[in-house]
């Protein structure tokens, strides 16, 4: 955002944040109450809007309730879904039950990621749906996604991600800038994970203002890891990866830090002739798709790359050109750190 703008939305960004700090004085205060399920909650969220790699913290963070014999229940609002006010149990565990356009891009991605381990649900009420997952299915945990603001379920681990690429924007209030709330409400959060803290960005230099602002808050750095490329089909099969990697690469998403994406291709090998960055949650269309096909090939491109979250709207389009989906997972450091803090979150420590 230039300064221009900036300057011209700072008076809205102050009454945003005159707003939101009112609102967390009524939670800390008891004036708004939060309300308890009756199973351990795990959060995950943030303090900026656009992406920080929350989901695939989710994921992981599902996996290891799940791997402690859990019965783990994911619950999200399902953002870019067709009606945000209906429930939609996205899967059960194990099955999938709902197609895309119902549940959103992550919702759906998460339920493919972790069928046969956790079952995944979109509501905006969030309290509503785990009692409801209680009684029909049976969870005895849950997992918050993107719910730093959604206070009014109490949780038992309050997990807050920071972007090592981007922490804070320009350190102004939403829409001057893109911060949700003021850095200040870090203090709400249990532990802080920085995602996307590779070797050449400064994960470090985020870390040691964080514990300056809060000496007692954990801190864990964490990373995007490339583990393998898969045909943007119904069966989705695993292609050699090296092959493509010799190969002149075109990539396109729709996420919320497009060169966090490409940037990643990168360092993995790929060679990169085109790239495209559409708004995050974009909804392609046919013509979106030979457009970019077309483009790809004036830059010499051979194959298209992609998220696996664009993948899963994109299933149903041709294309002109081989494209594959990138699948990635997270690495946190020291991971035996957040198990502890997620075991002493649901009473197994």
């Amino acid at each position: 955002m230039n300064r221009a703008a900036t300057v011209a939305l700072a008076p809205i960004s102050g009454i945003y944040g005159i707003f939101v700090k009112a609102r967390n004085a009524c939670y800390r205060q008891g004036i708004f109450r939060k309300q308890q399920v009756g199973a351990p909650v795990v959060s995950v969220g943030n303090l900026t809007s656009g992406g920080t790699g929350k989901t695939p913290l989710v994921e992981w963070i599902a996996r290891e309730l799940a791997s402690l014999g859990r019965n783990v229940c994911v619950l999200t609002r399902g953002y870019g879904r067709d009606n945000p006010n209906l429930r939609v149990v996205v899967s059960n565990g194990k099955e999938i039950l709902a197609d895309v356009k119902q549940t959103g891009d992550e919702a759906f991605m998460l339920a493919e990621k972790l069928k046969g381990e956790a079952a995944v649900i979109c509501d905006a009420d969030r309290v509503a749906a785990a009692g409801w997952a209680i009684e029909n299915l049976g969870s005895d945990v849950f997992v918050l996604d993107d719910a730093f603001q959604h206070q009014q379920i109490a949780r038992d681990l309050n997990i807050l991600t920071v972007d090592a690429t981007n922490p804070w924007g320009n350190r102004r209030s939403f829409p001057g800038g893109i911060l949700r709330e003021p850095i200040s409400e870090l203090s709400r959060a249990d532990c802080v994970i920085i995602t996307r803290a590779d070797s050449h960005n400064p994960g470090r230099r985020v870390q040691d203002e964080i514990e300056r602002l809060h000496p007692a808050m954990p801190v864990l750095l964490s990373r995007m890891k490339h583990t393998e490329l898969r045909e943007i089909g119904p069966s989705s099969p695993i292609v050699d990866s090296d092959k493509i990697k010799a190969m002149s690469t075109g990539a396109f998403c729709g996420i919320g830090n497009s060169d966090s994406f490409f940037n990643l291709l990168r360092r993995e090998g790929y060679s990169l002739s085109y790239e495209r960055s559409f708004r995050d949650h974009y909804n392609f269309t046919q013509a979106d798709v030979e457009e970019i096909v077309n483009a790809a090939q004036g830059k010499g491109a051979q194959v298209l790359l992609t998220t696996a979250k664009d993948a899963a709207k994109l299933r149903s389009l041709k294309f002109a050109l081989p494209c594959y989906a990138a699948e990635i997972e997270i690495e946190i450091d020291p991971a035996d750190e957040l198990r502890k803090l997620i075991l002493k979150a649901i009473g197994q420590a």
